[in-house]
């Protein structure tokens, strides 16, 4: 990096700790014009727009600096994650997020929980943008269902109108019609109500407990298994393990060599989460 692109950067970060995040992102974009091929300016630019809540921006600056250093730059990945969540685009924030979440685990990154959680939140949002197609397509199916069975209604009551057509209106007249509006009325009822018994069933919800991190007490989405059998979320036994050399359970001696993926469970827990997105703020 020129010397000028790293006085700006450097004042750049300056007003950025101090709150002022418009001078920064002025800064940090004059200091890219020193230095365009600088992958590390544009995540600071990156950073700032993300105070700033300039979605389009930054996911333009991510991408930007990922496309000069694809291979190590966890924080392009992982404020483009961010900006994509806020934009309502949860596929690409999940890709992103489990890209950045990868890098992390590759150094031993100390923001590794913070992006395990940026990880739950996509799948979160992505569970919620289909459980909302799913509302809407149930509400179109149970309102054609409705439209469908009040059509039959009119049609038997036409047929009472034609026989009785003519005629004057008699008490056995009445209680025909009353009886066929009655009887396509408890079936549009008996509809309603198979459609919230299938409701209630979806919201039923508990998380089984082989899923729950013992340390954090959140389901898992990446757990890792110690040496005497027990599963911990691979970010939150990390973060353990920096202040500690024990199991948080047992007290046993425990390092990251001992740790080794529980791949069934893994398995078992994304398939959860892919029904179960409000599974994440259990």
């Amino acid at each position: 990096m020129s010397a000028k692109a790293n006085s700006l950067k450097e004042e750049g970060n300056k007003h950025f700790q101090d709150g002022d995040y418009k001078t920064a992102e002025m800064l940090y974009g004059k200091a890219i014009q020193q230095d365009s091929q600088n992958p590390k300016l544009f995540t600071n630019r990156a950073m700032t727009r993300l105070r700033l809540q300039s979605w389009e921006p930054c996911i333009d600056d991510c991408l930007r600096s990922i496309a000069l250093d694809k291979t190590n730059n966890m924080k392009g990945y992982y404020y483009l994650a961010q900006a994509q969540l806020a934009l309502h685009h949860p596929n690409e924030a999940l890709n992103s997020a489990m890209t950045a979440y990868h890098e992390c685990l590759k150094t031993n990154n100390s923001s590794t929980r913070n992006v395990s959680q940026l990880v739950l939140q996509a799948k979160k949002e992505k569970w919620e943008a289909k459980e909302r197609e799913r509302i809407r397509r149930r509400s179109a199916l149970l309102a054609e269902l409705e439209e469908e069975l009040r059509r039959k209604m009119g049609m038997e009551l036409r047929k009472v109108d034609i026989m009785c057509e003519g005629q004057e209106e008699t008490s056995d007249a009445r209680e025909e019609r009353e009886e066929v509006e009655d009887t396509w009325r408890r079936k549009i009822e008996e509809l309603r109500s198979v459609f919230a018994i299938a409701d209630a069933g979806l919201q039923d919800r508990e998380v089984p407990d082989y899923m729950i991190d013992n340390i954090s007490f959140s389901v898992m989405h990446d757990p890792v298994m110690t040496k005497n059998g027990r599963s911990y979320e691979r970010s939150t036994i990390l973060e353990h393990l920096r202040r500690s050399s024990t199991d948080p359970l047992t007290r046993d001696p425990l390092t990251t060599a001992d740790l080794r993926p529980n791949l069934a469970l893994k398995q078992a827990c994304a398939e959860f989460l892919e029904k179960n997105g409000w599974a994440v703020d259990y």
